[in-house]
């Protein structure tokens, strides 16, 4: 236990930046998820395949790879951003991708005749997507939108791996000091097991307040 009471501060900041950088992520893949999932169900072809196109790309590679490429191959070619900045862009693009297909499902499951409906009384397809089909959709998918945003949460430990501090990297400072790898990686699994648990229960909730009756 000294392992950990002994450098709290330095834990705590960690934690302090994990919860950040998940919570900065997680707005930035829900609007990009919403974006694409309306990108992927557009009638216009062109859009269509763009949307198609970010969601193979993305889901097909390595997080680790694009966190890399992105802090350490884009400052060659002049563009360069803070690490904290770099890390929620890429893990904000790269779990939109996976909320954009939880999304369109959810999309998927509004019935044809809402969309019908919507246009019978004048709406345009933005419109019949923003007021009748979106708000239904989502609410669809509550429980598997929380499960992608928990797998975001566990994602932000591989920030540590481009000179992000936050949790993961912050136990592996005090590990190089205590040397003491039970004891100090214990705790911050059991930390993001807390954090997992506040997400699911969030959602939990979210998803019995605005359940549709069908």
């Amino acid at each position: 236990m000294d392992a950990l009471t002994g450098h709290l501060g330095e834990l705590g900041h960690g934690l302090v930046t994990t919860v950040h950088l998940t919570v900065v992520t997680t707005i930035g893949a829900l609007l990009l998820g919403v974006v694409v999932a309306t990108l992927r169900v557009c009638p216009v072809p062109l859009l269509r395949g763009v949307g198609m196109v970010y969601v193979e790309v993305l889901q097909n590679l390595p997080l680790l790879a694009l966190l890399v490429l992105f802090v350490f191959a884009l400052p060659t070619i002049g563009i360069t951003f803070p690490l904290f900045t770099s890390a929620a862009i890429v893990l904000a693009a790269y779990e939109g991708a996976y909320l954009a297909e939880a999304i369109r499902a959810g999309i998927n499951t509004v019935g044809v005749g809402q969309a019908e409906a919507a246009r019978a009384i004048g709406l345009t397809f933005g419109q019949s997507l923003r007021y009748v089909i979106l708000p239904q959709g989502l609410r669809a998918v509550i429980q598997p939108m929380g499960n992608i945003l928990i797998a975001l949460l566990m994602n932000t430990s591989l920030a540590a791996a481009v000179g992000v501090v936050e949790l993961t990297q912050a136990a592996n400072n005090v590990n190089l000091v205590e040397a003491q790898p039970i004891a100090v990686f214990t705790g911050a699994g059991l930390a993001y097991m807390l954090l997992a648990l506040v997400i699911g229960r969030i959602t939990s909730m979210l998803e019995r307040r605005w359940a549709i009756v069908r």
